[in-house]
């Protein structure tokens, strides 16, 4: 019988249009294992006021890591070598299923990390979930704080895709049990 890990993951891009690009991913497995990369192929020109404020001062990595152990990886690369990492770290996983929180970008992220969603790890359970359509079936407002929800206070560390991963795992928790 073969186990289903939960994987909560989310992205920071370049903006909510179609040529955005990615600026770092952050996974938490819930057995505890993390994954974070911050990119350095993203399209510079995309960035703003907003996302320099909020997003890119809150990147928390200045050197390339060796991870020598599968539990909580730290790496900046490009794409090729966040995707081989990636495909590593998920590898110790027999399936996956993927959660995030409004993920509609998100996933398409993830899948464009691989090329195309056909690329995507044999393990991974090809529909993504997300935990706003937990929200609302338990009728709780989807638009509601994350942190406060979750009960996390350290809230400066929002838009760290790792810290908003653990988030999310923590809201999945609050809302299924």
């Amino acid at each position: 019988m073969s186990t289903k890990t939960k994987v909560f993951f989310d992205t920071e891009f370049t903006g909510l249009h179609q040529k955005t690009t990615l600026i770092s991913i952050g996974l938490v497995a819930d057995s505890g294992q993390t994954f974070y990369a911050e990119f350095i192929d993203y399209d510079t020109s995309q960035i703003d006021e907003w996302l320099e404020k909020n997003v890119l001062e809150n990147l928390s990595l200045s050197i390339i890591d060796n991870n020598a152990s599968l539990d909580n990886w730290r790496l900046i690369g490009g794409t090729d070598r966040i995707r081989e990492s990636l495909e590593i770290w998920l590898a110790q996983f027999e399936q996956v299923e993927m959660w995030s929180d409004c993920l509609s970008y998100d996933w398409v992220l993830f899948c464009q990390i691989f090329g195309h969603a056909f690329n995507i790890p044999k393990n991974i359970y090809y529909i993504p979930f997300d935990i706003c359509t937990l929200f609302k079936a338990r009728d709780i407002d989807p638009d509601t704080n994350r942190e406060q929800f979750a009960g996390i206070e350290n809230a400066e560390k929002k838009h760290n895709a790792l810290h908003d991963a653990e988030v999310i795992k923590s809201c999945y928790y609050k809302l299924c049990f």
